[in-house]
């Protein structure tokens, strides 16, 4: 009986292209294993979109194989949600090429995204980093997603994965569910400690200033030592006059379940360097369980590979149902 209301379907990604930070984690995971009983999830690992950027095929390997294993490992259980590698898919490819067809020009010149990577990369301004937009437009709209899973800064790319599904359903008819943007209240962003105005990101060349999910308990514990911090002494949330301090309250906070107003009580007439010590030590013990299990499962080829082959067969089962259609829709001769 439980199946007869159809469970709304989520889909997300993150990309091999680093190692999982701190930031991927209370921004993204984290919140995704409570969502599995009420939802039905896909999250895929989005090997084909990090190849924009040059890769090492080996790291981009290891990289892949330890993040499905840290996806089970923060919890995502795959008997209760899909986890698939992208290009394990070959639909994904095979729909995006069709959507590069119903995507403007002038829309892929606007993204925000692409005018980042392009000044990051100037020696390689290659054609799929200007047209991934489509290629994530097919990643979400392969599984009639009705959520997507992001972070403010990425509400971008689900616009315009709607305005390319409207623009194909204005001349096919009904074939894209218009997916919505799902951004979760709890959802950390989480900024870098050497510069909080910026989001950690494993693509920071600073490494002080990213944590890594399956980084050493010492190695964190430098970090969130050497974290900035401001002149004040007086740990106090405020995020625009006190981006260090607000940052390390925010990663505390999600970390320990303690409210701001708690955290300032426990640091009163303390010192950074206590608050410091304190936020590197929850993190030590939040990350601990999920760094351990990963080794576990990393230890464990046969059983990840079952997974991934697993999920590859679920996704490819919902994601060919949409690409048929597409091709039909279009006017492809059946094989």
């Amino acid at each position: 009986m439980e199946n007869e209301v159809q469970k709304k379907r989520i889909l997300s990604g993150i990309q091999p292209s680093g190692d999982l930070t701190l930031g991927s984690y209370l921004g993204a995971i984290k919140n995704w294993a409570a969502l599995a009983d009420e939802y039905d999830c896909y999250y895929m690992l989005a090997d084909m979109h990090t190849i924009t950027v040059r890769q090492v095929p080996a790291d981009l390997r290891r990289r892949t194989l330890t993040q499905v294993a840290a996806y089970i490992a923060c919890g995502l259980d795959p008997e209760k949600n899909v986890l698939f590698v992208q290009s394990h898919v070959p639909a994904h490819a095979q729909l995006a090429w069709v959507l590069d067809c119903y995507t403007m020009f002038g829309e892929l010149s606007r993204m925000t995204q692409f005018k980042d990577k392009s000044a990051k990369n100037a020696d390689n301004i290659n054609a799929g980093l200007f047209t991934y937009p489509a290629l994530m437009a097919a990643d979400i709209l392969l599984y009639q997603a009705d959520l997507v899973p992001v972070g403010g800064d990425q509400k971008q790319h689900v616009e315009i994965c709607r305005d390319i599904a409207t623009r194909f359903n204005g001349v096919y008819g009904d074939v894209f569910k218009l997916p919505e943007p799902y951004i979760p209240q709890v959802g950390a962003r989480v900024m870098s400690l050497t510069t909080p105005e910026n989001k950690m990101s494993k693509s920071d060349k600073d490494q002080n200033g990213c944590v890594y999910m399956l980084e050493k308990p010492e190695d964190i514990l430098r970090k969130f030592k050497k974290a900035v911090t401001d002149s004040d002494a007086c740990v106090r949330y405020d995020p625009a006059a006190k981006p260090g301090v607000s940052n390390l309250m925010q990663i505390y906070s999600v970390a320990t379940g303690r409210s701001y107003g708690e955290i300032e009580q426990e640091f009163d007439g303390l010192g950074y360097g206590d608050f410091k010590k304190a936020v590197g030590e929850a993190v030590v013990e939040l990350l601990r369980p999920i760094r351990e299990e990963t080794e576990r499962l990393l230890a464990d080829k046969a059983y990840l590979e079952s997974v991934y082959r697993t999920g590859a067969e679920k996704a490819s089962y919902v994601a060919n149902r949409t690409l048929s259609k597409v091709y039909k829709k279009v006017g492809f001769l059946a094989r």
